[in-house]
Protein backbone atom coordinates (compact mmCIF):
# COMPACT_ATOMS: atom_id res chain seq x y z
CA UNK A 1 0.00 0.00 0.00
CA UNK A 2 1.43 3.34 -1.02
CA UNK A 3 1.61 6.48 1.04
CA UNK A 4 -1.18 8.21 -0.87
CA UNK A 5 -3.51 5.24 -0.37
CA UNK A 6 -3.65 6.01 3.37
CA UNK A 7 -4.94 9.54 2.81
CA UNK A 8 -8.70 10.10 3.27
CA UNK A 9 -10.65 10.15 0.07
CA UNK A 10 -12.72 13.30 -0.45
CA UNK A 11 -15.53 12.67 -2.89
CA UNK A 12 -16.99 15.66 -4.67
CA UNK A 13 -19.51 15.95 -7.45
CA UNK A 14 -18.75 17.26 -10.91
CA UNK A 15 -19.13 20.84 -9.66
CA UNK A 16 -17.89 20.34 -6.10
CA UNK A 17 -14.50 21.82 -6.87
CA UNK A 18 -16.12 25.06 -7.96
CA UNK A 19 -18.08 25.54 -4.74
CA UNK A 20 -15.79 28.19 -3.27
CA UNK A 21 -15.40 29.92 -6.62
CA UNK A 22 -19.15 30.10 -7.21
CA UNK A 23 -19.73 31.40 -3.68
CA UNK A 24 -17.23 34.20 -4.16
CA UNK A 25 -18.69 35.14 -7.53
CA UNK A 26 -22.04 35.84 -5.87
CA UNK A 27 -20.51 38.19 -3.29
CA UNK A 28 -19.92 41.91 -3.94
CA UNK A 29 -16.56 42.79 -5.43
CA UNK A 30 -14.04 44.04 -2.91
CA UNK A 31 -11.16 44.88 -5.25
CA UNK A 32 -10.64 48.24 -6.90
CA UNK A 33 -8.51 49.40 -9.82
CA UNK A 34 -5.72 50.93 -7.78
CA UNK A 35 -4.27 53.56 -8.11
CA UNK A 36 -6.84 54.92 -10.55
CA UNK A 37 -9.50 54.32 -7.91
CA UNK A 38 -9.10 54.12 -4.17
CA UNK A 39 -11.21 52.53 -1.51
CA UNK A 40 -12.90 54.80 0.99
CA UNK A 41 -10.64 55.21 3.99
CA UNK A 42 -11.90 54.80 7.56
CA UNK A 43 -12.54 58.12 9.28
CA UNK A 44 -9.91 57.33 11.93
CA UNK A 45 -7.06 56.69 9.51
CA UNK A 46 -3.73 58.07 10.74
CA UNK A 47 -1.93 59.75 7.87
CA UNK A 48 0.25 62.78 7.20
CA UNK A 49 0.16 65.54 9.82
CA UNK A 50 -1.06 69.08 9.29
CA UNK A 51 -0.71 72.19 11.47
CA UNK A 52 -4.09 73.91 11.58
CA UNK A 53 -4.99 77.57 11.77
CA UNK A 54 -7.92 79.39 13.33
CA UNK A 55 -10.67 80.71 11.13
CA UNK A 56 -9.13 84.19 11.31
CA UNK A 57 -5.87 82.83 9.88
CA UNK A 58 -3.82 82.70 13.08
CA UNK A 59 -1.86 79.56 13.82
CA UNK A 60 -3.11 77.25 16.54
CA UNK A 61 0.34 76.06 17.59
CA UNK A 62 1.60 77.85 20.70
CA UNK A 63 5.03 76.20 20.80
CA UNK A 64 4.37 74.32 24.05
CA UNK A 65 6.38 71.30 22.81
CA UNK A 66 3.96 68.80 24.38
CA UNK A 67 3.73 66.90 21.10
CA UNK A 68 7.52 66.53 20.99
CA UNK A 69 7.63 65.44 24.60
CA UNK A 70 4.98 62.72 24.23
CA UNK A 71 6.27 61.34 20.90
CA UNK A 72 7.55 57.76 21.51
CA UNK A 73 9.63 57.79 18.33
CA UNK A 74 11.30 61.15 19.06
CA UNK A 75 10.45 62.33 15.55
CA UNK A 76 9.07 65.80 16.40
CA UNK A 77 11.23 68.83 17.11
CA UNK A 78 9.59 72.06 18.27
CA UNK A 79 11.08 75.35 19.40
CA UNK A 80 8.77 78.13 20.56
CA UNK A 81 9.27 81.86 20.43
CA UNK A 82 7.52 84.91 21.90
CA UNK A 83 4.87 86.57 19.76
CA UNK A 84 5.44 90.06 18.45
CA UNK A 85 2.67 92.16 20.05
CA UNK A 86 2.37 94.18 16.86
CA UNK A 87 2.13 91.18 14.51
CA UNK A 88 1.29 88.04 16.52
CA UNK A 89 1.44 84.65 14.81
CA UNK A 90 -0.86 82.91 17.30
CA UNK A 91 -3.37 84.21 19.85
CA UNK A 92 -1.17 83.13 22.77
CA UNK A 93 2.03 84.52 24.18
CA UNK A 94 4.18 82.13 22.15
CA UNK A 95 4.06 80.35 18.82
CA UNK A 96 5.85 77.48 17.13
CA UNK A 97 8.94 79.13 15.63
CA UNK A 98 10.44 75.80 14.51
CA UNK A 99 8.34 72.69 13.87
CA UNK A 100 9.78 69.59 12.21
CA UNK A 101 8.57 65.99 11.82
CA UNK A 102 10.92 63.25 10.67
CA UNK A 103 8.73 60.76 8.80
CA UNK A 104 11.53 58.21 8.71
CA UNK A 105 10.84 57.79 12.43
CA UNK A 106 7.12 58.60 12.74
CA UNK A 107 4.91 55.60 13.58
CA UNK A 108 1.60 57.54 13.23
CA UNK A 109 0.47 56.67 16.73
CA UNK A 110 -1.42 60.01 17.01
CA UNK A 111 -0.19 60.63 20.54
CA UNK A 112 0.96 64.08 19.45
CA UNK A 113 -2.60 64.90 18.42
CA UNK A 114 -3.97 63.73 21.75
CA UNK A 115 -1.42 65.77 23.70
CA UNK A 116 -1.96 69.03 21.82
CA UNK A 117 -4.00 71.45 23.98
CA UNK A 118 -5.12 73.67 21.07
CA UNK A 119 -5.91 71.06 18.38
CA UNK A 120 -3.05 72.55 16.35
CA UNK A 121 -1.69 69.28 15.00
CA UNK A 122 -3.95 66.64 13.48
CA UNK A 123 -3.45 63.78 11.08
CA UNK A 124 -5.05 63.65 7.66
CA UNK A 125 -6.10 60.46 5.86
CA UNK A 126 -3.34 60.76 3.25
CA UNK A 127 -0.69 58.13 3.89
CA UNK A 128 0.62 57.46 0.37
CA UNK A 129 3.82 59.43 0.11
CA UNK A 130 7.42 58.35 -0.37
CA UNK A 131 10.79 60.03 -0.59
CA UNK A 132 13.89 59.75 -2.73
CA UNK A 133 16.17 61.44 -0.19
CA UNK A 134 16.29 61.99 3.56
CA UNK A 135 15.80 65.75 3.33
CA UNK A 136 12.32 65.32 1.80
CA UNK A 137 11.32 63.05 4.70
CA UNK A 138 11.79 65.85 7.23
CA UNK A 139 8.75 68.12 7.01
CA UNK A 140 9.26 71.64 8.27
CA UNK A 141 6.71 74.13 9.52
CA UNK A 142 6.53 75.72 6.08
CA UNK A 143 5.24 72.40 4.68
CA UNK A 144 3.02 71.40 7.61
CA UNK A 145 1.01 74.58 8.15
CA UNK A 146 -2.16 74.64 6.06
CA UNK A 147 -2.46 77.12 3.20
CA UNK A 148 -4.55 80.29 3.22
CA UNK A 149 -7.61 78.27 2.16
CA UNK A 150 -7.15 75.84 5.04
CA UNK A 151 -6.17 72.94 2.77
CA UNK A 152 -2.99 70.94 3.43
CA UNK A 153 -0.05 71.89 1.27
CA UNK A 154 0.64 69.19 -1.30
CA UNK A 155 4.22 68.11 -1.86
CA UNK A 156 5.26 66.72 -5.28
CA UNK A 157 5.63 63.20 -3.88
CA UNK A 158 2.21 63.09 -2.17
CA UNK A 159 -0.89 61.46 -3.66
CA UNK A 160 -3.79 63.51 -2.32
CA UNK A 161 -7.34 62.50 -3.23
CA UNK A 162 -10.72 64.01 -2.46
CA UNK A 163 -11.61 63.44 1.18
CA UNK A 164 -8.08 62.79 2.44
CA UNK A 165 -8.17 66.10 4.32
CA UNK A 166 -11.55 65.48 5.97
CA UNK A 167 -12.33 64.12 9.44
CA UNK A 168 -8.75 64.55 10.64
CA UNK A 169 -7.99 62.56 13.78
CA UNK A 170 -11.62 61.61 14.23
CA UNK A 171 -10.83 59.04 16.91
CA UNK A 172 -9.65 61.81 19.24
CA UNK A 173 -13.07 63.44 19.04
CA UNK A 174 -15.01 60.23 19.61
CA UNK A 175 -15.02 60.41 23.39
CA UNK A 176 -15.80 63.19 25.79
CA UNK A 177 -13.66 64.76 28.56
CA UNK A 178 -12.97 62.30 31.36
CA UNK A 179 -14.97 59.68 29.47
CA UNK A 180 -18.30 61.25 30.40
CA UNK A 181 -20.97 60.24 27.90
CA UNK A 182 -22.94 63.37 28.79
CA UNK A 183 -20.60 65.42 26.59
CA UNK A 184 -20.67 63.17 23.53
CA UNK A 185 -21.90 64.83 20.38
CA UNK A 186 -21.11 68.27 21.84
CA UNK A 187 -18.45 70.26 20.03
CA UNK A 188 -15.77 71.48 22.42
CA UNK A 189 -13.00 72.66 20.08
CA UNK A 190 -12.44 75.71 17.96
CA UNK A 191 -13.11 76.09 14.26
CA UNK A 192 -10.44 75.58 11.60
CA UNK A 193 -9.55 77.71 8.63
CA UNK A 194 -11.40 76.44 5.56
CA UNK A 195 -13.55 73.93 7.47
CA UNK A 196 -15.16 75.75 10.38
CA UNK A 197 -16.11 73.62 13.36
CA UNK A 198 -15.67 69.94 12.61
CA UNK A 199 -18.50 67.58 13.51
CA UNK A 200 -18.28 65.50 16.65
CA UNK A 201 -17.94 61.78 16.10
CA UNK A 202 -19.97 59.31 18.14
CA UNK A 203 -18.59 57.42 21.09
CA UNK A 204 -20.24 54.83 23.30
CA UNK A 205 -23.67 56.50 23.26
CA UNK A 206 -26.14 57.01 20.44
CA UNK A 207 -25.44 60.73 20.01
CA UNK A 208 -23.95 60.87 16.52
CA UNK A 209 -24.00 62.74 13.22
CA UNK A 210 -23.17 60.10 10.63
CA UNK A 211 -23.83 62.38 7.67
CA UNK A 212 -21.20 64.85 8.84
CA UNK A 213 -18.56 62.39 10.04
CA UNK A 214 -18.88 59.72 7.34
CA UNK A 215 -19.14 56.85 9.81
CA UNK A 216 -22.41 55.45 8.49
CA UNK A 217 -21.01 54.96 5.00
CA UNK A 218 -18.14 52.93 6.41
CA UNK A 219 -20.48 50.68 8.38
CA UNK A 220 -22.50 50.03 5.24
CA UNK A 221 -19.37 49.01 3.35
CA UNK A 222 -18.30 46.63 6.09
CA UNK A 223 -21.75 45.05 6.34
CA UNK A 224 -21.57 43.86 2.72
CA UNK A 225 -18.64 41.56 3.39
CA UNK A 226 -19.62 39.87 6.65
CA UNK A 227 -20.20 36.15 6.75
CA UNK A 228 -23.78 35.17 7.49
CA UNK A 229 -22.85 33.77 10.90
CA UNK A 230 -21.41 37.14 11.93
CA UNK A 231 -24.64 39.02 11.29
CA UNK A 232 -27.43 39.69 13.74
CA UNK A 233 -30.04 36.90 13.96
CA UNK A 234 -32.66 38.96 12.14
CA UNK A 235 -30.29 39.66 9.23
CA UNK A 236 -29.23 36.09 8.40
CA UNK A 237 -30.30 33.79 5.61
CA UNK A 238 -32.34 34.63 2.49
CA UNK A 239 -34.67 36.91 4.41
CA UNK A 240 -31.79 39.02 5.67
CA UNK A 241 -30.24 39.20 2.19
CA UNK A 242 -33.56 40.38 0.75
CA UNK A 243 -33.87 43.06 3.44
CA UNK A 244 -30.34 44.33 2.77
CA UNK A 245 -30.98 44.44 -0.97
CA UNK A 246 -34.21 46.34 -0.45
CA UNK A 247 -32.46 48.81 1.87
CA UNK A 248 -29.74 49.48 -0.72
CA UNK A 249 -32.35 50.07 -3.41
CA UNK A 250 -34.34 52.42 -1.19
CA UNK A 251 -31.20 54.37 -0.27
CA UNK A 252 -30.42 55.02 -3.95
CA UNK A 253 -33.88 56.38 -4.82
CA UNK A 254 -34.02 60.17 -5.24
CA UNK A 255 -35.44 61.92 -2.22
CA UNK A 256 -35.28 58.76 -0.08
CA UNK A 257 -33.19 58.42 3.03
CA UNK A 258 -32.93 55.21 4.94
CA UNK A 259 -33.71 55.16 8.62
CA UNK A 260 -30.27 55.20 10.35
CA UNK A 261 -31.53 52.77 12.95
CA UNK A 262 -32.46 49.99 10.52
CA UNK A 263 -30.56 47.78 8.13
CA UNK A 264 -26.87 47.08 7.89
CA UNK A 265 -24.77 44.94 10.12
CA UNK A 266 -24.17 47.70 12.65
CA UNK A 267 -27.57 49.12 13.65
CA UNK A 268 -27.48 52.58 15.14
CA UNK A 269 -29.54 53.09 18.31
CA UNK A 270 -31.87 56.09 18.34
CA UNK A 271 -30.19 59.15 19.87
CA UNK A 272 -31.15 59.58 23.52
CA UNK A 273 -32.27 62.88 24.91
CA UNK A 274 -29.22 64.93 25.94
CA UNK A 275 -28.78 65.46 29.67
CA UNK A 276 -28.83 69.23 29.08
CA UNK A 277 -31.00 71.76 27.30
CA UNK A 278 -30.36 71.28 23.57
CA UNK A 279 -30.58 75.03 22.98
CA UNK A 280 -27.69 75.69 25.37
CA UNK A 281 -24.14 74.30 25.54
CA UNK A 282 -23.57 71.38 27.92
CA UNK A 283 -22.34 72.17 31.41
CA UNK A 284 -18.67 73.20 31.59
CA UNK A 285 -18.35 72.74 27.80
CA UNK A 286 -17.78 76.39 27.02
CA UNK A 287 -14.30 77.81 27.16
Amino acid sequence: MGLFDKLPQIRVGPFGGFKVTLQQMAKPRVTVEYPAHKRQKPVRTHGRHVLNRYEDGMEKCIGCELCAGVCPADCIYVRGADNDPAEPVSPGERYGFVYEINYLRCIHCDLCVEACPTEAITESKMFEFSFTNRADAIYTKRELVVADDGKPQQMPWEDWRDGDDLHTSAWMRATAPSGSAAYEGATQWSGELGYGVRAAEAGQSGVRDDAATGVRALRDVLSLHLDDRDRLPGQRGPKGAALRLRARIEAKRPGRRRDPGSGGAFPVPPPPSPPWDATEPPPEATS
